[in-house]
């Protein structure tokens, strides 16, 4: 079905991860309540500016979206940038409004901000989670509180942490975006040492990671952070491979296989670190031996 036939007003662009390519995007915000991230241009068109949608309209769109497709709707994600800043009571009212008119939505998903969390109880997202928000995606993207700082992420090794361990102990999947080269050539071991600690200490159920890009070009992004410089491929790579010597997980699903990544790794972490560290080695030692993305094929 045509998207111009779903019955849900979009505000472009729509941003959804990449394993939600299947679900209902249905938005509860327009925009990020923070939007001050400076790596980030997801939200900054100036029609994406943050408000909450009235729950009128977004119950509408359920009902609607319920009548129209039915029990074609499997999953559905939560958009813009983090429907978790939305009180406790709207999401269940969205979520059980979900369950009635769509029944056979077997998982909602949405983005999170971990400072948004704060207030949120672990009984308020068991909650919801029981209701049916099953997974929800967390862009760390560093676990080095000068990278934090410098990128303007409104967030700290601690503060991202403590959501984290609160969305585990609710039940939710969490799945943990990091942002290979974002500390540059300065900060990239202190960067990859940081994230590991960070993963280490929640043992997330899937980690990924992205390779910082700037479609829109570096001005914004380097007026708080003059003194960054990008790593070339082979600095990308080292530090995937500091990252990945310093993680011990237990069960985390692990992913490198994002359109702006050279080198696809996949694994489940801690069982495939060996392979995955023989992988990036080679990619080193001995590139010509790993294939690679070629630039053309590389995005967002």
């Amino acid at each position: 079905m045509s998207v111009d036939r779903i019955p849900i007003r979009y505000v472009e662009p729509v941003f959804r991860p990449p394993s939600e390519a299947r679900s209902l995007i249905l938005p509860v915000t327009d925009g990020c309540s923070w939007n001050k991230c400076t790596y980030c241009e997801m939200y900054t068109a100036p029609q994406k500016k943050f408000r909450a949608r009235s729950e009128d309209e977004v119950l509408t769109s359920i009902r609607d979206s319920g009548r129209l497709l039915g029990a074609d709707v499997r999953r559905v994600f939560l958009a813009d940038g983090d429907a978790l800043v939305l009180p406790t009571h709207r999401l269940m009212r969205i979520l059980e409004a979900i369950a009635e008119h769509m029944p056979s939505v077997e998982r909602v998903a949405s983005y999170c901000l971990p400072a948004n969390l704060k207030r949120k109880s672990v009984a308020e997202l068991t909650e919801l989670r029981e209701a049916g928000l099953k997974i929800v995606y967390v862009g760390a993207e560093s676990g080095d509180d000068t990278v934090l700082a410098k990128v303007n992420k409104g967030e700290t090794f601690a503060s991202t942490v403590d959501g984290l361990n609160k969305l585990g102990a609710a039940g939710m999947t969490r799945s943990v975006m990091l942002l290979n080269g974002l500390g540059g050539q300065i900060y990239s071991d202190a960067h990859a040492d940081a994230s590991a600690r960070l993963a280490n200490a929640t043992q997330p159920e899937f980690l990924a990671t992205l390779v910082v890009s700037f479609p829109m070009g570096e001005e914004r992004f380097r007026a708080g952070f003059p003194e960054w410089e990008p790593l070339d491929q082979m600095g990308l790579f080292r530090e995937m491979e500091r990252l990945l010597e310093g993680l011990e997980l237990e069960n985390t699903v692990f992913r490198s296989d994002h359109a702006s990544n050279w080198l696809v790794l996949k694994g489940r972490l801690g069982r495939d670190k060996p392979r995955l560290l023989e992988q990036i080695r080679t990619a080193i030692h001995q590139p010509g031996r790993v294939a690679l993305r070629p630039d053309w094929a590389r995005g967002l």
